[in-house]
């Protein structure tokens, strides 16, 4: 037996020998990092919430923001999608006085926070109470600023592995979980809700008023001062753990962290299923919650009632991975999401009539009266959708678990979630963008001018006509994408479900043991 292969079946027991003990966690002594921790992934999703939910539904209400712009403007999410290009470079490079985390995460909140102040100081001029926003500028500076956010998560991700005892690691996935959803819900609802003059007068006022009860500069103004505040008590107060004797003072190589992605993509079945989950699911994207919230609030619908539903589905969100966790458990989670697909793809032509007959429902002579049972069968739809979204996410998530080479699971499981989020992201931005491209317009006095150009429009609306839809593209586009969907489907499920049953000697990463032990290549990459 070679050195190198002594050393690594030493490394090897050492990893099992920590599982071995009887060791229970016990919060005693962590309960302040847990706090720590729950608060900073909170602030984490306060950000990314108001960018995926509460920012498009604003620019929506006002009537003048087309869905070109809105998928312009939901570039602003990709840094999440591609946070693991830098993510080797925040685990090499740090100031040492201050610590391997810690320097990073002072340096992107302080960051976070001035971005935030610089917004609320010229979100008036961005969004204007009349008039158009300036799609651009806030597509930019909120892309800065969720690239800011998605450092943060690597480098919280990465801190809790040492910010908490080993018996209470898994705590993380806790903290992470439930401090994140809270953080997108507060970012979702807080800017619609509280800056709306008929939601505060009729919940919120004993005496009716003009405007929300705050706006949202002040809102941008309290984050970007919440997140200097937590920085600063974070710089003063929390110390980090020393963790360099028992890395054995290695300092893992970027180019190792780079060759090691590349090293699992080179895999012929990583490959495959790269490709098939950057394609899947572009089948679903007409239909993101985010998505059809906007078409509801072009036909009528009041932003405020919609962000009322997407709180209640939090519920959803929250319930649904635990009732399913029995079947997703098992050998073959893969075969759970290919089940869910179709019938989430079917499901999503319900939407087609749903939305179709709803200005007929919520106008009863020109007036907008939403009875209550259009919220009802609302809710039940988007319950249901919710429901099998998340039933293919915890299916895939239990999938990747199972197939991910344990010597470098971090990495592994980053890259696929990566990959999968990508998928979803650019795919959404593509839904958006063609939602115009397939929609048809005529002038109602006028039937050579189809209103496609902002000079057309504005040449019928000064004859007195008004541009009229003949052919709704947001239907035409959930046709297209079921049809896509269920070809995707006849592709890559008998290829998928045979993964399942491939021993793991097929996912594994060859690499040269000696480099892997001078150079550390296993660095710690794991992030949400």
């Amino acid at each position: 037996m070679t050195n190198s292969q002594k050393n690594y079946n030493a490394s090897e027991e050492l990893d099992i020998t920590p599982h071995s003990t009887s060791t229970r966690p016990n919060l005693k002594g962590d309960r302040l990092n847990v706090f720590l921790l729950i608060l900073l992934y909170i602030m984490q999703g306060i950000p990314f919430g108001f960018s995926i939910s509460a920012l498009p539904i604003i620019l929506q209400s006002k009537k003048v923001v087309t869905y070109g712009e809105q998928a312009l403007l939901s570039y602003i999410l990709w840094p999440y999608s591609l946070k693991l290009l830098w993510a080797p470079l925040v685990d090499v490079h740090y100031i040492q006085c201050i610590g391997k985390r810690k320097s990073w995460l002072l340096s992107v909140q302080y960051l976070t926070g001035v971005f935030l102040l610089y917004a609320a100081n010229n979100i008036n001029d961005w969004i204007p109470e009349k008039g158009k926003p300036n799609i651009l500028i806030l597509t930019c500076v909120f892309f800065v600023l969720n690239l800011l956010v998605s450092t943060q998560n690597i480098v919280v991700d990465s801190w809790a592995l040492t910010m908490l005892k080993k018996a209470n690691v898994g705590f993380s996935s806790v903290c992470s979980s439930s401090g994140f959803a809270i953080g997108v819900m507060l970012g979702s609802v807080i800017p619609v809700l509280l800056t709306s003059e008929d939601f505060c007068n009729k919940h919120l006022r004993f005496t009716p008023g003009m405007g929300g009860i705050m706006t949202l500069e002040s809102i941008l103004f309290t984050c970007g001062i919440l997140f200097i505040l937590v920085a600063t008590l974070i710089a003063i107060f929390k110390k980090e753990k020393d963790v360099r004797s028992e890395d054995n003072h290695s300092q893992p190589r970027v180019t190792n962290s780079y060759k090691l992605l590349w090293d699992i993509v080179k895999l012929p079945n990583i490959r495959v299923l790269l490709i098939a989950l950057l394609t899947m699911k572009v089948g679903f994207s007409a239909m993101r919650n985010s998505l059809v919230y906007l078409k509801l609030v072009d036909v009528g619908i009041p932003k405020d009632d919609i962000m009322i539903l997407t709180t209640a589905m939090f519920a959803v969100k929250i319930v649904t991975p635990f009732a399913v966790s029995k079947y997703t458990s098992g050998p073959k989670p893969m075969s759970v999401c290919l089940k869910s697909m179709p019938i989430k793809l079917i499901w999503s032509l319900t939407y087609i009539a749903f939305i179709h007959f709803t200005p007929m429902i919520i106008y009863r002579n020109g007036v907008l009266n939403v009875p209550i049972y259009y919220y009802i069968i609302l809710g039940f739809l988007n319950a249901i959708s919710e429901a099998l979204s998340y039933i293919m996410l915890v299916a895939i998530t239990a999938f990747f678990s199972r197939i991910s080479d344990y010597r470098f699971g971090g990495t592994y499981m980053t890259l696929l979630n990566t990959v999968s989020n990508f998928g979803m992201t650019y795919s959404s931005s593509i839904g958006l963008k063609f939602i115009d491209f397939l929609t048809f317009k005529k002038c109602s006095n006028d039937s050579e001018n189809n209103c496609s150009t902002s000079d057309l429009k504005n040449t019928c609306d000064t004859n007195g006509g008004n541009c009229l839809v003949t052919i709704d593209g947001y239907y035409v586009e959930i046709i297209i994408c079921v049809v896509i969907g269920f070809i995707w489907y006849w592709m890559f499920k008998n290829t998928l479900k045979s993964f399942q049953t491939k021993s793991s000697s097929y996912w594994m990463v060859y690499v040269d043991q000696k480099s892997e032990q001078n150079d550390d290549i296993a660095v710690d990459l794991s992030s949400k």
